[in-house]
């Protein structure tokens, strides 16, 4: 019996060590080839929308092409681009100083003693609001790459206990030799998006990030602590996954991008998003906010599922056959890929460029 169960331990660490290995290491050479994904159809949208979301056909609106144009005719008038963003700074200056950089503002509403906006990150679009000079930021579950709300408003964006946007169903367009940089078009016009405050600020756990928030990037909008490490997920910089220190989460460390901001520490609503199901990454301890994605489509969060948030990644690492402490990793962003080689000597990592390209 004590023989049998010292096997069933011995098979159980080689089955998790394989899986460490499978998902961190590369096995064999694979050709990594580019597809580009079809955008979706309006119907594509439509039908992988959140439950939440009230989608109403309007039958007088001002359209995609009307909108960008007066938005691009201001951008292109230089004086008047000064004029504005000199107006838009006195503006949202409240909002600058609440949230620093971590979104651009438009559409501002005061309500009584609140003051909202529409802020948009690298995520998404979030409804931003101060009160008695407090922020609070409320990720909406939409992404530019779907929706576009249009710059000029009819009415105030808060109404009646929803928040309420008037704009487009729109698709990426890719500028061709301006890789990073995409344009949009329109797909359906006139819609109006409608999502209720009470849905919109619900907050469970009352952590700071509102449950449509948590739902849509995999974190646990039932407790403050989702990867109970003690730290409550506002304030934790990988709020996903339990930090740890060995050989090969210092080197995933030393491949992180690199803003030279302390300042993004405290930045509650900037992540970064990696597609990795690699554990050395996930144990990272990084220097501003992370969030990881699963690599299998089928297991990702709806958002994320339909929504590109990952602007950079770090493969998987590959072996040196002849050398067990050299090892070869790629990093990449969305104009460049660099390959390293990568020494551990003396507790400490070595990094070599071994190629790569920058556009």
């Amino acid at each position: 019996m004590k023989y049998f169960c010292f096997l069933l331990i011995i098979l159980f660490c080689f089955s998790c060590s394989k899986s460490l290995e499978e998902k961190c290491f590369i096995q064999k050479e694979e050709e990594n080839i580019y597809t580009e994904e079809k955008p979706f159809t309006a119907q594509q949208i439509l039908e992988s929308k959140p439950d939440y979301l009230e989608v109403i056909i309007l039958k007088n609106y001002r359209s995609f092409k009307q909108d960008s144009i007066e938005r691009n005719n201001n951008f292109y008038d230089e004086k008047l681009a000064e004029l504005k963003r000199e107006k838009k700074k006195e503006e949202y200056k409240d909002f600058k100083k609440n949230f620093a950089d971590q979104f651009s503002c438009s559409h501002k509403q005061r309500i009584g003693n609140s003051e909202y906006c529409l802020g948009e990150n690298n995520l998404g679009y979030w409804l931003l609001k101060i009160e008695n000079n407090k922020p609070s930021a409320y990720f909406l579950g939409l992404s530019f790459s779907h929706y576009y709300f249009n710059e000029i408003q009819e009415k105030p964006i808060i109404n009646d206990g929803f928040l309420e946007l008037e704009g487009s169903l729109v698709k990426i367009v890719k500028i061709a030799g301006l890789p990073g940089y995409d344009d949009y078009s329109a797909i359906a016009d006139g819609k109006l998006f409608k999502i209720k405050l009470e849905d919109l600020i619900k907050d469970s756990d009352s952590d700071g990030y509102n449950d449509i928030f948590e739902n849509g990037f995999g974190l646990n909008p039932d407790t403050k602590d989702s990867d109970a490490d003690g730290i409550d997920d506002f304030k934790d910089l990988n709020p996903m996954f339990k930090s740890e220190k060995n050989k090969f989460t210092q080197l995933y460390e030393m491949l992180l991008p690199d803003y030279g901001d302390e300042k993004l520490r405290d930045y509650s609503y900037f992540f970064e998003v990696f597609k990795s199901d690699c554990d050395y990454f996930h144990q990272i301890n990084p220097k501003y906010h992370v969030l990881f994605v699963p690599e299998d489509l089928n297991s990702q969060p709806n958002y994320v599922k339909i929504t590109d948030v990952s602007r950079h990644g770090i493969d998987k690492i590959k072996r040196n056959k002849n050398n067990p402490d050299i090892f070869y990793i790629k990093q990449w962003g969305s104009s460049s890929m660099k390959e390293y080689s990568a020494e551990y000597k003396d507790g400490k990592w070595i990094l070599e460029i071994g190629g790569g390209f920058v556009i």
